[in-house]
């Protein structure tokens, strides 16, 4: 069973699930938005994406951006993914990453879109 992330309900009052794709996709999300030391038992789980949104854009800035994202994927999701490319872009305070990634257990290549928490889609 996998929990649906973020947690919550579903409509018969149990904890929601999700399937294997929803879920690996969760999986990818929480990587990608949870800063190092935002969890206690995991310091160091998380990519420190977010704390690089206020940094000045520049090319150097993207290629460590995308070199940290892929370090952080590879490390703590190596097991079920092997990452192709990652895209890192901001625009109008938004700030968007393009995950093309292929899923270990079904062989299955994707690409997922994520969205930095409480940004205006």
């Amino acid at each position: 069973m996998n929990v649906g992330f973020p947690y919550r309900f579903d409509a018969t009052g149990r904890t929601a699930t999700a399937d294997d794709d929803a879920h690996l996709r969760d999986l990818i999300a929480q990587v990608l938005f949870t800063a190092p030391g935002e969890r206690v038992m995991r310091p160091d789980f998380g990519s420190g994406l977010l704390a690089l949104t206020f940094e000045p854009n520049s090319p150097e800035l993207a290629a460590t951006t995308q070199f940290l994202v892929e370090g952080a994927l590879q490390q703590w999701l190596g097991h079920l993914i092997a990452v192709d490319s990652v895209e890192v872009s901001g625009s109008d305070g938004v700030l968007r990453v393009l995950v093309q990634y292929v899923s270990l257990r079904t062989r299955q290549r994707r690409v997922d879109e994520f969205t930095a928490p409480g940004a205006a889609a």
